[in-house]
């Protein structure tokens, strides 16, 4: 049966968003979104799932209210499950109240999913508590944004001012003169702090504070714009010890992931983690080369191999979709040593099933063959799915020692079929092969990268940047994701 689901999808950290909220945006069929919305929560729908924009900015409506109540309605009747996704909470100034008021005198069934607001998270994020027990016992959440065509506000300014310890005003940046000077003819005191929070949760947050009679003044001087709330109380005198979220290591900087999109998510995880501010551009797409006649019959006489060698996760999952593809499965690898290249794709082979026989120290083809060096290999029989733009280290090193090396390209890395433009200036761009530096090369220029600082996964990607005269700022320690990270915040600690 069609269903509407007004879910709040949370202030902007996609963190934020309830578990029910996640599923039925997994679900969806339609999903129509506001502009507060953190857009990478679309990445979780279905693939063929439509994604209907409706939002609404300062003097800006992509549709008036009317129109949007009514789409929802004709994309339910279509038997479909609509998300009407919503920024914060659905009931929270979110209008959702009118639209759930709609979809009942049209008898569409429908479901409430709350959602985090703004109104307490962004504080939170700012460590001010709106209650705490030396400064305030009552909180209010007041508009900052009545609805024009009411004949008088329906605030009544001079109880709000002299009643509740905590005020939290939203979408009042327009009016923050207006609200100032309400609550002092109220009788709120003007030297009460006062504090507003631009795009709160995000990596972007800004945080200014004073007191009441000047923040108006403070909002012009910072260029505050929308979003932002505003809060007032003595609560705030608690920011300077309780504040958490700025003191991430890397808070506020922009960071560009050059990786595949698909093989993003883990790096950009962990650097979200670390406050960073993530901007994706991908220079690469993994074309898996198919069909693939050598790795099917590589797999389908895999028992006369001694060892397999994986230098990329990308390798190990095109290799196991081949092997189920053929009606086989890990039991056939119970007579083969298994080498990946580092944790990674270690980690991915474990996730099916496959414990590796070993791991080197160093996350790089030499790394694999300080394991070989150990061994005797002379006739030992390698196989090495690999891409198809690799390195010859690895095989180089076999033949010398004697072995027998069968390499197979799986796959290519090519240019992305869309290109993102750079309209923004980075802080760091991390490059994490030497497949990502030619192609930024090819697709933006190396003077891309004048104002940023340049992060490198290792040396093999380092010694590519140079052979474009690109200097690199930061090179890890150790060869994978993690290592990168801890040598940007390493960096940004001297």
């Amino acid at each position: 049966m069609h269903k509407v689901y007004l879910v709040g999808a949370g202030p902007g950290d996609i963190g934020l968003i309830t578990l029910w909220g996640l599923e039925l945006i997994q679900r969806a069929d339609v999903i129509i979104y506001d502009h507060l919305v953190n857009r990478h929560l679309l990445d979780y729908s279905k693939h063929k799932a439509e994604r209907i924009y409706v939002g609404k900015q300062a003097s800006q409506h992509e549709l008036p209210q009317q129109e949007i109540n009514k789409l929802i309605v004709d994309k339910s009747k279509e038997n479909n499950v609509v998300v009407r996704l919503k920024g914060g909470d659905p009931f929270i100034f979110g209008r959702g109240g009118e639209e759930a008021e709609f979809l009942f005198e049209n008898g569409i069934a429908f479901e409430i999913v709350p959602g985090i607001t703004s109104a307490i998270s962004a504080p939170a994020y700012a460590g001010i508590p709106l209650t705490h027990r030396l400064y305030a016992s009552t909180v209010a959440f007041i508009t900052g944004h009545e609805d024009n065509t009411k004949e008088k506000s329906a605030i009544k300014w001079d109880e709000i001012a002299k009643g509740p310890d905590t005020l939290v005003f939203l979408m009042g940046i327009k009016n923050i003169k207006k609200i100032k000077d309400n609550l002092i003819k109220g009788g709120r005191n003007p030297q009460t702090p006062a504090c507003i929070i631009q795009w709160g949760t995000l990596p972007q947050q800004k945080v200014v504070t004073g007191q009441l009679s000047d923040i108006d003044l403070i909002a012009k001087l910072n260029k505050i714009k929308p979003p932002a709330i505003i809060i007032v109380g003595d609560v705030i005198k608690m920011r300077d010890r309780l504040k958490w979220f700025e003191k991430r290591p890397l808070f506020g900087k922009k960071v560009a992931i050059t990786r595949p999109l698909h093989q993003s998510k883990r790096l950009s995880n962990l650097l979200s983690e670390k406050g960073a501010n993530i901007i994706y551009l991908p220079t690469i797409e993994i074309m898996p080369i198919e069909p693939n006649n050598a790795l099917t019959e590589a797999i389908r006489s895999i028992d006369r191999y001694d060892f397999i060698v994986f230098t990329s996760v990308n390798s190990v999952s095109i290799f196991i979709e081949n092997l189920f593809g053929i009606g086989m499965d890990i039991r056939a690898l119970h007579n083969t040593k298994i080498i990946p290249i580092g944790e990674a794709t270690a980690r991915l082979l474990r996730s099916n099933g496959i414990i590796p026989d070993f791991l080197p120290e160093r996350f790089v083809s030499e790394g694999i063959i300080d394991i070989l060096r150990g061994m005797n290999i002379r006739n030992k029989r390698f196989l090495l799915p690999r891409a198809a733009q690799a390195r010859d280290v690895i095989s180089d090193y076999i033949k010398n020692e004697e072995g027998i090396c069968d390499t197979i390209p799986l796959y290519k890395t090519v240019l992305p079929a869309s290109i993102l433009p750079i309209d923004e200036r980075f802080d760091i761009i991390t490059f994490t092969s030497s497949s990502t530096v030619n192609n930024f090369i090819e697709l933006y220029g190396k003077d891309a990268l004048n104002e940023s600082i340049v992060a490198s996964i290792g040396p093999v990607t380092t010694d590519t940047l140079k052979k474009h005269n690109v200097g690199v700022h930061v090179e890890a320690k150790r060869y994978d994701i993690e290592g990168l990270i801890d040598a940007i915040e390493g960096y940004f600690k001297k």
